[in-house]
């Protein structure tokens, strides 16, 4: 079927433009005068018909070109208004158009890719879920090794996760100015001290000897944790293949 007058498909209905089916009756009135004239017949605004405006194409800025959008009904109303065979050729144009768009087989087509389109939409808001849940899902990972874990643990234990010796631990603990080594221990510094982070144990070697070591408590654990976090450094649970075997 050759387009006599361009059209525009828009979600549930067929659009014609004003000027368009202006041109193609070769109405002698302009434009804007005709269609006013034509808005006389009952025709609303937003119900059969929405009013646009383009930028003229003249220099040093025209006026706005008005234009409007038609609703095929109205488009075949003023087709008939015309009483000449272009009217009545665009009439019968209309009616062709309107037959294909309400067959079995166009009606199904626009409820397929009506479904196509909310199951792509439901698709992509699934994956975006699931990203965001990945995303959380390594930290509430981490969070429930600790909370399963009530024991006291060492600096090598705790250095372990992040794929650290316990010297790269202590060290980098005392740079962000969390403790100091007095003699063979390492004690927190006053700020973290009363927090619960850290308890000293004594280990009785004999009746003359006895070792004093510093362990971690669970809540001391996830403080670590924090803390390393704010300088880009996971535990390896958190990681992704790249950064777990880098």
């Amino acid at each position: 079927m050759n387009e006599l007058i361009p059209t525009i498909k828009d979600k549930d209905r067929i659009l014609v433009g004003g000027r368009d089916l202006h041109e193609f009756l070769e109405v002698r009135t302009p434009y804007t005068q005709w269609f006013e004239r034509m808005s006389e017949y009952g025709f609303s605004e937003n119900v059969d018909f929405i009013g646009l405006s383009q930028k003229s194409e003249k220099p040093s800025g025209g006026r706005p070109i008005q234009d409007h959008h038609l609703t095929i009904e109205m488009a075949k109303e003023i087709a008939m208004l015309q009483r000449n065979e272009k009217g009545k050729e665009a009439r019968l144009y209309f009616l062709e158009l309107e037959r294909r768009w309400n067959s079995p087989e166009m009606v199904m087509k626009r409820a397929m890719d009506y479904l196509n389109a909310r199951v792509e939409k439901l698709q992509t808001s699934n994956l975006l879920l699931k990203q965001q849940v990945n995303e959380l899902q390594p930290k509430a990972s981490y969070y429930d090794l600790v909370l399963q874990n009530k024991s006291l643990l060492s600096v090598s234990k705790i250095a372990k996760d992040f794929g650290m010796s316990a010297r790269s631990l202590n060290k980098k603990l005392h740079d962000l100015g969390v403790q100091f080594k007095q003699g063979d221990i390492w004690l927190l510094y006053a700020k973290y001290q009363d927090r619960g982070y850290t308890q000293t144990t004594t280990h009785v070697i004999d009746s003359e000897k006895s070792r004093i070591s510093t362990k971690w408590t669970q809540k001391g654990r996830l403080f670590i944790y924090e803390l390393l976090k704010q300088q880009d450094i996971l535990p390896l649970i958190e990681r992704d293949d790249t950064n777990a075997t880098a």
